[in-house]
């Protein structure tokens, strides 16, 4: 038995607990019960659980007996996780984007990659808050708010920037409210929040991981990927939740490059032979103290032997951000998501949303819903949007990440965690991976004078399925800098 152990979960990482849990020192059940104390103690001042599983326990129970009885199943046994709430679970919690429209909506299975956690044994801890349907309701909507969950705040200063729409699945890890959690992304969504909150996200490349059972946006863009406080948990996450599924068509492309255990990849010695670019585009907009952090970055991975060659060029101009593409993808997504909804959920269609949310207006409409209104009215036909996704992706291939790594024989591309670098990463469905970096003044002045310092992150971008070469990289510099600090909530 573990003595003081709501002291010594704090920082603990997967490899640590399943090595006490193996030995006797804890249990699955007292991991899942120290993290629900720590919910319980903390999450108000943070907001990042939506809901908690109230069979957790139980399952953690379970979990410890068949360990005991038949041995681990391997590195997630008895592990508690988290869930964003955009994740289908066959349970007692609810899927719903963080909309109140969808408050009492169970689902009728578990999505791909809730049943992969629960094939490798972990314990689905809850669901987290989030920007309602991903960022895709309002133009106006500040990130981590929604309706059902409200307003996600940053465990390092509730002034601070929470970032993208999992933002409620970074504080929570960031906060260690559970051992780590999966969100999903579209752009930005997953090492956004990661950077904003001095912990490790894998936006993995789309059709790593399956959507299958997971609330869209874009068909073109979407991806769940792992958010935790270490690149090596990342990677432990990441190899659990891959494979190919018959319900996500895109899994195709990764059958003979997917694998199944990524910690092989955790190679400190390989960013002695790492070529990486810095794109200074992407650099232009920051204050000095974020710049000062991409600097020290720029220097330590040098110092560990890293090639870096600067000023790569990455075309930009006619990257901008595809709205008519998007928006078709989100209406077709996601009425064929609320179709197939029991019938006591109130509503079926992006149409039925709308309504519902005008007639419950001071509940649901706290920031207004123009975007779900400019998808429902898209007049876009199923012959243009295709013409538009293939122009839509022929330019980046030709002259963005694909081009700039192939010219400067590069491995990866280093960008700051804030900007819209990731947009083009986004656009081609390519991997990114955000490892703290630093932290910096906000800016805001609190009460007492002082201003707040939070967290930023640096992403790694790289080709389509290079998740093995971006992990190395990662977890050389993650080693190399060791910024990851917890918050102090007391």
């Amino acid at each position: 038995m573990i003595n003081h152990l709501k002291d010594w979960i704090i920082e603990a990482d997967i490899e640590r607990m399943q090595a006490a849990m193996e030995t006797g020192l804890v249990t699955s059940e007292e991991l899942v019960r120290t993290y629900l104390e720590r919910i319980n103690q903390y999450d108000s001042k943070i907001n990042a659980i939506l809901e908690k599983n109230p069979d957790a326990i139980q399952i953690a129970r379970d979990l410890d007996k068949e360990r005991k009885e038949e041995g681990s199943r391997g590195k997630l046994h008895g592990i508690p996780i988290l869930l964003k709430d955009n994740i289908d679970t066959k349970d007692n919690m609810m899927t719903s984007a963080g909309s109140i429209a969808l408050a009492e909506s169970y689902a009728a299975k578990d999505a791909f990659v809730a049943a992969k956690l629960r094939s490798a044994g972990a314990v689905v801890l809850g669901k987290t808050n989030m920007s309602e349907w991903s960022n895709f309701m309002s133009s106006s909507m500040p990130a981590g708010y929604s309706s059902r969950g409200g307003q996600v705040f940053n465990p390092y200063g509730a002034n601070l920037f929470v970032s993208g729409s999992s933002s409620g699945s970074a504080a929570a890890v960031a906060a260690n409210l559970g051992a780590a959690s999966i969100g999903t992304e579209t752009a930005g969504s997953i090492v956004g929040p990661a950077s904003q909150h001095a912990v490790v996200g894998i936006k993995p490349t789309v059709g790593l991981v399956s959507r299958a059972g997971i609330i869209p946006i874009s068909s073109s863009q979407d991806t769940p990927g792992p958010i935790a406080r270490t690149v090596k948990d990342a990677a432990i996450l990441l190899g659990a939740l891959t494979g190919v599924d018959s319900e996500d068509s895109a899994t195709f492309a990764s059958e003979h490059v997917f694998h199944q255990d990524y910690t092989p990849f955790l190679d400190v010695s390989f960013i002695r032979q790492a070529r990486i670019g810095i794109p200074r585009h992407y650099y232009q907009h920051l204050d000095s103290e974020r710049l000062a952090i991409m600097e020290a970055a720029i220097t330590t991975l040098k110092n560990e032997g890293a090639t870096m060659i600067d000023s790569v060029i990455v075309h930009v101009e006619q990257q901008s951000w595809n709205n008519d593409v998007i928006t078709y993808e989100f209406k077709k997504g996601l009425n064929a998501y609320l179709s197939q909804l029991a019938e006591s959920v109130p509503v079926h269609s992006l149409e039925e949303l709308i309504a519902y949310n005008q007639n419950h207006a001071e509940a649901a409409l706290k920031y207004g819903q123009d975007t779900l209104v400019r998808s429902q009215e898209t007049s876009l036909t199923e012959e243009t949007y295709l013409q538009k996704k293939q122009a839509y992706g022929e330019l980046p291939l030709q002259k963005g990440i694909d081009y700039a790594l192939n010219k400067d024989h590069l491995d990866a591309l280093l960008l700051p965690g804030d900007v819209d670098g990731m947009y083009i990463a986004a656009r081609l469905g390519y991997p990114l991976i955000s490892v703290p970096a630093g932290y910096a003044v906000h800016g805001v002045i609190d009460a007492d004078g002082d201003s707040t310092k939070g967290p930023f992150g640096v992403v790694f971008s790289g080709r389509a399925f290079s998740e093995p070469t971006l992990i190395k990289i990662a977890y050389g510099f993650e080693q190399a800098a060791q910024h990851r600090v917890p918050p102090q909530l007391d």
